[in-house]
């Protein structure tokens, strides 16, 4: 197999092709980012004394939106706090979606690596750096993902440092009733992977698999009913899916990624292959 040798070459530096045709290309197919399926939902957009948000990308199939800020060359302090500054404005602006910040630079330095590492687990950044590689037919763009979204991690998922309880605990927090809803998930946990097993605590009942914390579901007992907390991305197909079943869906939990289900014992014989299907999905995705 013969080996060709590629050209790469820099856009701050080329004659015809410059800022604007990058966020044209960009715009015209926002998948070639790498994040997701994504569709342009604005460009230049103005902000007011702020200046204007190169690119707002939505995702199709989620509430996920994407304040993106392209700069060719190497990426600067001015260019991290004006990114920062567009996606505190459009959250504040649109709270019922989730945003992250992205950067697009040609030369992300370890230096400016070691800014974005500061802020991210409070703000979501996304940082990417841009290749262009120059052919006979064009120009070929490679986006490498140099820092992602940090997440900061609650109690209940898979730590070991909440304070244990037994089933009296919960006995006498909660009613029999609940319970009872309770072991049925239990036991629909264990056809899905016959290691797992409850693990009760102050706050939760959360699961052990292979006596390790995995708490892809999370089980809250309460009076009347038991509030079943399903680990798994919000999407608008499975939304759309939920409303037209008998299942009780409470919110979604944008911080934890939480679908929240309140569950009687009256009717559950109806939703369990329901309930089954949404806890082998939140395990798949907690395995990845």
């Amino acid at each position: 197999m013969k080996h060709i040798r590629l050209n790469s070459i820099s856009l701050k530096n080329h004659s015809h092709c410059d800022e604007a045709w990058l966020q044209s290309v960009i715009a015209e197919d926002p998948s070639i980012l790498g994040l997701g399926d994504l569709i342009l939902k604005d460009r230049e957009r103005r902000h007011a004394n702020a200046g204007r948000l190169d690119l707002l990308l939505q995702d199709v199939n989620s509430y996920e939106r994407y304040e993106v800020e392209i700069q060719l060359g190497a990426s600067d302090e001015s260019h991290l706090v004006r990114t920062i500054e567009y996606w505190d404005i459009e959250r504040r602006r649109y709270p019922q979606y989730e945003h992250t910040a992205v950067i697009v630079a040609e030369d992300i330095t370890s230096r400016f690596l070691n800014v974005i590492s500061l802020f991210n687990g409070f703000i979501p950044i996304v940082a990417l750096q841009l290749s262009t590689i120059e052919t006979t037919e064009g120009l070929g763009l490679i986006f490498t993902k140099v820092v992602d979204t940090v997440r900061l991690g609650f109690v209940n998922e898979d730590e070991e440092t909440a304070e244990t309880t037994d089933r009296s605990y919960w006995q006498a927090r909660a009613t029999e009733e609940s319970l009872q809803v309770a072991d049925t998930i239990f036991e629909i946990a264990r056809e899905l992977t016959p290691t797992a097993e409850p693990s009760y605590n102050k706050q939760y009942i959360g699961f052990r698999v292979n006596n390790k914390a995995c708490n892809f579901a999370v089980c809250k007992p309460q009076k009347r009913a038991l509030r079943l907390e399903l680990k798994l991305p919000e999407s608008l197909e499975l939304d759309e899916r939920l409303e037209t079943t008998g299942l009780n869906v409470l919110d979604y939990d944008k911080r934890r990624g939480h679908y929240c289900l309140s569950i009687r014992k009256q009717g559950f014989d109806e939703q369990r292959g329901l309930i089954k299907e949404l806890m082998e999905i939140a395990l798949r995705h907690r395995n990845g």
